[in-house]
C-alpha cells in the first residue's frame, strides 16, 4: 500500500486547487446578494476531510484564472511531477497529426515480441492545463499491475487549440498505437481508452470518434470522473454542496469556454465537442464511469451512464459517497483504494474478454 506524507498531500492538493481557483473572469457577485454558503466540508467523507481542508486553503491563495494568469499556473504545475519507476520503461515519440503539428506520446511498458493489451490515455487538466508527463509515474504503476502497454498523448491545450485540434491529437495517438502494435507488443484487438477529468471527456470523445470513423477497434472506455457536459455550472445549476472542492462551476465555465471557443451552455454549442450532447451513443465500447458523490460532474456522469445503458452499452457506474473531484490522487484512503481497484478490475475484465493471455510472438 502506498502511503502519502502530509507534504505529498499538499502538493497534490495544489494541483486540484488550480481548478478550485478558476473563477469566471467576468463574474462579480455582491456578498450581500448571495445566500449563506454551505460548509464545503459537511458532505466530505471523514477520511478525506484533511485533504479537502488543504485543497480549500490552497485554493484561497491562488489568483483568479484568466488568459493572463494561465501561463504561470501551467508553469507552477511542474513542481508536482513525481519520479518515474526505474523498472518500467518509458519512451517518448513524436507522431504525425493530419493537417497539424506532430504531437508527443509517451509509451509506457512496451515490450516488443509480446502480445499484450494496451490503453490509450488522455490526461486531465480542465482542457486548459496539465501534460502527459505528469501522469507517467501513475501510468507506470497501472501498466505494471495490469501487464499492459499504455500510450499517453500530450494533446494540445485550450484556449490555444479548441476541441477540433485536441480531438485529432488523441485520435492520431490511437491510430499510431494500432498501426505500430507489433513493434510495441500490443494486441490490436485489445485496446482500451482511459482518462481522468478532462481526459475522461477526451476519452469519451475518442470512443465516439473511433466508432464513427471505423478505423480502430476499441474494446473499453474507462472514464474517471469525466468532464462530459458544458452545461454543468453554466445553463444548468448544481446543488450547493456539489462541486465545492477540487473543481468548481466557475472553473468549469472557464475550461469549457476555452475548449469550445465560445460560451458554454448555449443552444449553438457543437455536439462534436461535448460527449453529453452526442445524440446517438449506441455502438460504443463498454464503459466504466467512476465519480464522487460531491464531485461537480456527478450528475452528468450518472446521466451519461444511464444513456449508455439505454443505448445498449454495457456500463459500470461507481459513485463514491463523500468523495470530491480528484480525491483518489490526494489521500491514501480506503475509498481511493477501493475506487482504483474497481477501475483496474474493470480493465482486467475488458482485456480478458478475448480469452487471451500475454504471449510471445
Amino acid at each position: 500500500m502506498t502511503m502519502f506524507t502530509r507534504r505529498e498531500i499538499a502538493r497534490a492538493a495544489g494541483i486540484l486547487a488550480v481548478g478550485a481557483a478558476l473563477p469566471w473572469s467576468d463574474r462579480v457577485v455582491a456578498a450581500s446578494a448571495a445566500p449563506p454558503a454551505p460548509d464545503p466540508l459537511a458532505m466530505v467523507a471523514p477520511e478525506l476531510r484533511e485533504a479537502a481542508r488543504q485543497i480549500l486553503a490552497i485554493g484561497k491563495q491562488m489568483p483568479p484564472m484568466s488568459a493572463n494568469t494561465l501561463p504561470s499556473v501551467r508553469a507552477s504545475m511542474a513542481r508536482y511531477e513525481k519520479p518515474r519507476l526505474p523498472d518500467v520503461p518509458v519512451k517518448q515519440h513524436r507522431i504525425p497529426v493530419a493537417g497539424a503539428p506532430d504531437v508527443s506520446v509517451y509509451v509506457v511498458n512496451a515490450q516488443p515480441g509480446v502480445i499484450r493489451p494496451a490503453i490509450l490515455h488522455a490526461h486531465g487538466g480542465g482542457y486548459v492545463t496539465g501534460w502527459a508527463a505528469l501522469k507517467v509515474p501513475a501510468l507506470q504503476r497501472l501498466a505494471k499491475d495490469l501487464d499492459c502497454v499504455v500510450v499517453s498523448v500530450d494533446y494540445r491545450l485550450a484556449p490555444e487549440t479548441t476541441y477540433k485540434g485536441s480531438i485529432e491529437d488523441n485520435y492520431a495517438g490511437l491510430k499510431w498505437m494500432h498501426a505500430h502494435a507489433r513493434e510495441l507488443g500490443i494486441d490490436p484487438h485489445r485496446i482500451a481508452i482511459m482518462g481522468e477529468s478532462a481526459g475522461g471527456g477526451h476519452a469519451a470523445l475518442l470512443a465516439i470518434a473511433a466508432r464513427d470513423r471505423g478505423e480502430v477497434p476499441v474494446v473499453f472506455q474507462a472514464l474517471v470522473y469525466p468532464m462530459l457536459d458544458d452545461r454543468t455550472g453554466s445553463s444548468r445549476t448544481v446543488p450547493p454542496h456539489v462541486g465545492q472542492i477540487g473543481w468548481t462551476a466557475q472553473s468549469n465555465r472557464f475550461g469549457w469556454q476555452s475548449f469550445l471557443g465560445q460560451q458554454p451552455g448555449g443552444p449553438n454549442v457543437p455536439a462534436a465537442a461535448v460527449p453529453a450532447r452526442t445524440v446517438d451513443l449506441s455502438g460504443l465500447p463498454p464503459a466504466f464511469i467512476g465519480v464522487g458523490s460531491i464531485d461537480l460532474f456527478v450528475d452528468e456522469d450518472i446521466e451519461y451512464a444511464r444513456r449508455l445503458i439505454d443505448a445498449g452499452v454495457a456500463t459500470e457506474l461507481l459513485v463514491v459517497p463523500g468523495a470530491f473531484h480528484g480525491f483518489d490522487s490526494v489521500a491514501d484512503s480506503s475509498l481511493a483504494i477501493q475506487f482504483n481497484a474497481a477501475k483496474r478490475n474493470a480493465l482486467r475484465r475488458a482485456f480478458d474478454t478475448t480469452g487471451q493471455a500475454p504471449t510471445r510472438r
